[in-house]
């Protein structure tokens, strides 16, 4: 007779070290600079293709450059985190460090966003020809970013939606 009790489930949830935390935040911050890093460079290639000077228009050309430079800082920003260990305790790892560097890591998708709406509002622009197509095209992506950024994160029920069901109410054989 088998007296031992079904496993009780995974929890869905496991505090990390301040070790694990910042390896797992300084992984996080590598694995997104190489995209910004490509779209930056892109950005930059942009101004010197012929259509740039004769499809633009002076303002959206400056609009351009603000996309680069909001980029240029979300790079910035999102280097931080390393520049910030080594600096200030390159022996060690504090919640204060953890902290700051979540929010720049965080805050960091701001400048990048704008930047991609602006761009993607520039080349829907060049591509349909109309500004307030454009306009919505660069809307509807802002709109994608909000959704899975701020609010996915925000709601439960969402995130459920999304497959994220409690394995609690699951039954267990």
């Amino acid at each position: 007779m088998n007296t031992t009790s079904p496993p009780s489930p995974r929890p869905e949830r496991e505090e990390l070290s301040l070790n694990d935390a910042a390896s797992h935040l300084l992984e996080e911050c590598r694995t997104v600079i190489p995209g910004m890093q490509a779209l930056f460079g892109f950005q930059l290639i942009a101004v010197f293709n012929q259509r740039f000077g004769e499809k633009l228009t002076p303002t959206e050309q400056e609009l351009h450059i603000v996309a680069i430079a909001l980029v240029a800082v979300a790079i910035a920003m999102l280097m931080a985190p390393a520049v910030l260990h080594r600096h200030t305790e390159p022996m060690a790892v504090s919640k204060r460090f953890i902290n700051v560097s979540s929010r720049l890591l965080m805050w960091s998708m701001v400048p990048l966003v704008a930047g991609m709406c602006i761009d993607l509002f520039l080349v829907a622009r060049l591509g349909l020809g109309n500004r307030a197509t454009a306009l919505f095209v660069a809307a509807a992506l802002l709109g994608v970013f909000v959704l899975l950024w701020v609010v996915l994160p925000q709601s439960r029920a969402l995130q459920d939606a999304f497959g994220a069901k409690s394995t609690e109410h699951e039954e267990r054989p």
